[in-house]
């Protein structure tokens, strides 16, 4: 468990912190040497989108492969290390052909994909909105239920004033007297 605590620091601090610090000194230099690095950075960040995407598409294998957060850290390393600039050698030799060759298809296929996917978002902001409203509501009246039912044990004690603070918050929230609200059936 700490071992792969410390895979994923090294992961974050070698294969996202530190070569976004790398890239954002590349744009902040004065022109020059330039436009060879942030190629060779623009390539390290979409070998490490499409292994990203690759990743979740595919986690339930991933997670099966022994050792497989240090090979990454390992190969992320590669891909950026100065003396290996394994980016280049990456791009050029696999990820480009591939790509190249199919880019007409893909780019169709997100022309396509843009209008619905504005629809789609829209869809799911209203159904998450509705239910996560309902959801807060159903929690805050099963909260305050369950302090209407202890009533019976009244004292000074600092957890019936949470209670009771929780009870008012709930109340003002949902506008009426929470203890007299019916409550919702689920769809």
């Amino acid at each position: 468990m700490f071992a792969e605590y410390i895979t994923k620091l090294l992961l974050v601090f070698f294969g996202y912190a530190y070569p976004a610090f790398e890239c954002f000194k590349t744009l902040e230099q004065p022109h020059g040497n330039y436009t060879v690095q942030l190629r060779f950075w623009c390539q390290y960040w979409i070998i490490v989108a499409i292994l990203t995407v690759v990743e979740m598409l595919l986690e339930v294998l991933v997670s099966l492969i022994p050792m497989y957060g240090e090979a990454k850290v390992a190969f992320l390393v590669y891909l950026w290390y100065p003396k290996t600039k394994g980016s280049d050698l990456v791009y050029e030799t696999f990820l480009r052909p591939v790509v190249m060759q199919y880019e007409p298809n893909i780019e169709e296929r997100f022309r396509n994909l843009r209008p619905k996917l504005g629809q789609l978002l829209v869809f799911y902001l209203r159904n998450f909105t509705e239910r996560g409203y309902t959801l807060f509501q159903d929690v805050l009246q099963y909260v305050v239920s369950r302090r209407s039912g202890n009533e019976k044990i009244k004292g000074s004690s600092s957890k019936n004033k949470k209670h009771d603070e929780l009870e008012d918050f709930a109340e003002a929230l949902l506008g009426t007297n929470a203890k007299q609200r019916p409550s919702r059936q689920r769809k």
